[in-house]
């Protein structure tokens, strides 16, 4: 140990030694030190620290120990935005990409960059003068969380640059749950019996967002760069490869399989290559992105609202793997639908063990034959949920059984029917159905009750706490502190939270509880044609049939629904607590300033999933500019906006003559009007 007087400079001795150790084992995968002798200079280097706290460094080793828990994460902007990148499923695609790539350039030749495409968390690292200032999540891409605390704890992010680094240097990269990591996880939580989680992007998201950085260290999540953001200095770095290449050498951990390829056929092998060794880097890839390496050209090249166009991401197909159905159980959502879940014989699936998969419903069933005891091929959709998607009827032996609809509720007797190719428990006093329904009633876009988690709902329903939605707004303050990893600060921001929700107005409410046919859309209808629940619930069928986007049938439904005991018990009890049920939207007409707007008098739909926006944000945007956000494609409908996986209202859109919309011309059209 060194004596008093020399113990700032062991500090600092045992700081760089300690930081360079770090880069050896996870940049240049050449430990010169033991795991003990680490652990034993970071333990030396902590004790001296604190009695010299004076000395104190936030981008010392000893930082990644963590501190106390935090309350939440400030979301901050970008400075440069983060783009997502264009999928493409085929090589066919991957060729006409190229040709794009050509003609854009315009008769130059490219070189370009393949590199494997971690499955992870996207992230931004902001070094100033070689030191870490800020981690941001991707967020929408122009906003994210800073979780610096929580990176702070990961081992291969360096806190601290080595020589040579920038004024400014913002690198772009994925942090990942590595496969050893996430079967450690998943066993220690199996013993513990606590519910395993379902994939490693899954756990290491979770992760991130935990108010806890020591929950971050236990994970042992890893970093990986890729790309880049805001850079002040370099200016002699000139393509992308040179970018990876300059950073690795200041100690930030860059991918050891990236390819620099000439043209098309390079690609190609590249591509093929990989995706046949994928399997042997011990973490979730799922795809290979392949980019124009010269910054020049990439300029040159642009982008749209969305993506680069100097850059795509070639996904792999799903990996499937082939296993045995043993049970099969239904689970009872938030609207009475009963969904069937596959229990099998553990597989690996894209690199986790799979026990369950889904089955969606009875017709699915039927139509595939599925049977118990059946040889089943599963996969991951988009490599997350697995599902079973055919059966080897070859392999069957005649002791396979039928799967039978239930007759009864499995969660509470109830009795079941089946609407289209789904079955509903039809008893509105279920259990299971309240516990989905309450998650669903005090999430984002319905009362927004924030802090107000799954895990939390199950631990108030279970404690006997809730077990009407009016109960989430007279929570009783000792009886949550009693509940597990309740403390104070949690409880004081869970009350603040329902104290607030009690204001959102009737169509958050509408939207909130549930009801059939009703979504954000049809409940903001509403809440314009109708002042308070009161009117809505005098209102009869025939004026409710009347307005935008309301037929017969959800006319019908809804008022069915409003004159049940449990509707009219609904409005009673959650008025008698404080919760506001008078209308914000009532009477709205155009917003005044909209007449510029290119959406002002137009009917619009949504349909598939948007990158930028939820559908409740952007609907909300669009009627403020005027337009009018129904729920189905009719006559008269003016646009639909279709993002990913749009199904059969992009078909009737198109088959009417509607105009349609991508994402990027959204984005472009709502530009002018940005707040």
């Amino acid at each position: 140990m060194a004596a008093p007087a020399d113990e700032p400079a062991r500090i600092d001795e045992l700081r760089e030694l300690l930081h360079r150790a770090n880069r050896s084992y996870y940049v240049e995968a050449d430990p010169f030190m033991s795991d003990t002798e680490f652990d034993g200079l970071l333990r030396e280097l902590i004790e001296l620290e604190s009695r010299h706290p004076g000395l104190a460094d936030p981008s010392s080793p000893s930082a990644r120990v963590g501190g106390g828990p935090v309350e939440g994460f400030e979301n901050v902007a970008h400075r440069v935005r983060m783009m997502s990148v264009d999928n493409t499923y085929s090589i066919d695609d991957l060729e006409a990409w190229h040709e794009r790539v050509l003609r854009g350039l315009d008769g130059d030749t490219p070189r370009f960059l393949c590199d494997p495409k971690i499955d992870g968390v996207a992230i931004s690292l902001r070094y100033e003068s070689g030191r870490l200032v800020a981690a941001v999540t991707r967020g929408d891409g122009e906003r994210g969380d800073l979780v610096t605390s929580n990176v702070r704890a990961i081992d291969s992010v360096p806190l601290v640059l080595a020589d040579g680094a920038p004024e400014v240097l913002e690198v772009r990269g994925e942090i990942y749950l590595p496969d050893t990591e996430f079967e450690r996880i998943n066993r220690e939580r199996a013993e513990a019996g606590e519910p395993l989680f379902a994939n490693a992007r899954n756990s290491t998201a979770g992760s991130l967002k935990s108010l806890d950085a020591s929950v971050v260290r236990a994970r042992r999540l890893r970093f990986c760069a890729h790309g880049r953001g805001e850079v002040v200095g370099f200016e002699d770095v000139t393509d992308h490869s040179g970018f990876l290449e300059r950073i690795r050498g200041l100690g930030i951990p860059v991918s050891d399989r990236a390819v620099r390829c000439a043209g098309l056929p390079e690609i190609v092998a590249a591509v093929e290559d990989f995706g046949a060794r994928r399997g042997e880097l011990g973490y979730a890839i799922d795809g290979m992105v392949v980019r124009v390496d010269d910054f020049e050209q990439q300029r040159r090249l642009g982008e749209t609202a969305k993506a680069p166009r100097w850059c795509i991401a070639y996904k792999y197909p799903a990996e499937q793997a082939e296993t045995r159905l043993r049970e099969v159980t239904w689970q009872v959502g938030k609207g009475g639908t009963l969904t069937p879940r596959a229990t099998m014989d553990p597989v690996v699936v894209s690199g986790t063990t799979v026990r369950h998969a889904t089955l969606h419903n009875i017709e699915e069933i039927r139509r595939k034959d599925i049977r118990l005891g059946d040889r089943v091929v599963v996969e991951k959709a988009g490599e997350i949920i697995p599902q079973v998607v055919m059966v080897r009827e070859a392999a069957r032996t005649g002791e396979e059984r039928l799967i039978d609809a239930p007759v009864d509720c499995p969660d509470c007797g109830g009795g079941v029917e089946q609407e289209g190719p789904k079955l509903y428990c039809t008893n509105p006093e279920c259990p299971a159905q309240f516990r989905e329904r309450l998650k669903w009633f005090v999430g984002r876009g319905q009362m927004d009750l924030d802090g107000f988690g799954d895990k939390l709902i199950d631990q108030l329903v279970a404690a006997g706490l809730v077990t009407h939605f009016a109960d989430v707004f007279t929570l009783d303050r000792e009886r949550l502190l009693e509940l597990e990893r309740m403390g104070e600060t949690s409880v004081e921001n869970l009350l603040a939270a329902s104290e607030q929700a009690k204001s959102r107005g009737l169509a958050r409410v509408l939207a909130g509880l549930g009801i059939r046919h009703v979504g954000a859309s049809a409940a903001r209808t509403l809440a314009r044609a109708f002042p308070d629940a009161a009117a809505l619930q005098a209102a009869s069928e025939q004026a409710i049939s009347e307005l935008e986007d309301f037929g017969e049938i959800t006319a019908h439904s809804l008022r069915e629904y409003l004159d049940t005991p449990a509707s009219r018990e609904a409005f009673d009890r959650l008025r008698a607590v404080g919760v506001s049920l008078e209308s914000l939207e009532y009477g709205d007409g155009p917003d005044p300033d909209a007449g510029g707007s290119p959406f002002s008098g137009l009917t619009v739909v949504l349909t598939g999933t948007l990158e930028s926006f939820s559908r409740s944000e952007l609907a909300e945007r669009l009627e403020g500019l005027g337009a009018k956000v129904t729920g189905s494609v009719s006559g008269r409908t003016d646009l639909l906006v279709a993002g990913e996986q749009a199904g059969s209202k992009l078909e009737k859109a198109r088959s009417l003559g509607v105009e349609v919309w991508d994402e990027a011309r959204l984005l472009e059209a709502l530009r002018p009007h940005a707040d």
